[in-house]
């Protein structure tokens, strides 16, 4: 193919009618423009996150007042799982999830993988065996 003078000729002879035709095609492109992310539109509403006030009794001084529904604080999470293991048939996964506005399963899981400890006092007698 390339030994053939012919072909090369036609490969390298300049066109002018298609050189023509190239210098009237014109590409202008730009890039869009930059936006600076600062938080959002200004003139979109911010969704409020719906919050609940905690349930926490007498050690309301050492956890948060509020939390967003769907979620329990460490201190409300030490006393349900407390509660439904001191009294199973009251504190049910049933009344946990509407007292504290969670899912059920998500609270079904909790009482399943999450069991508070017990501090257990040996009477003085059998520290010495121990």
């Amino acid at each position: 193919l390339l030994d053939n003078p012919e072909i090369q000729e036609e490969i390298y002879r300049k066109d002018d009618r298609l050189l023509t035709l190239l210098k009237d095609v014109y590409v202008a492109s730009t890039d869009p423009p930059a936006r600076v992310k600062d938080g959002g539109d200004e003139h979109l509403p911010c969704k409020q996150e719906e919050k609940r006030l905690t349930k926490l009794g007498h050690l309301g001084d050492l956890d948060v007042n509020k939390v967003p529904k769907g979620k329990i604080s460490l201190v409300e999470a030490l006393t349900l799982l407390n509660n439904h293991k001191l009294h199973p048939q009251i504190w049910t996964a049933e009344k946990i999830a509407a007292e504290y506005s969670l899912e059920l399963k998500e609270v079904n899981s909790l009482l399943e993988f999450f069991i508070p400890f017990t501090v257990q006092e040996f009477p003085k007698e059998t520290r010495k065996a121990i």
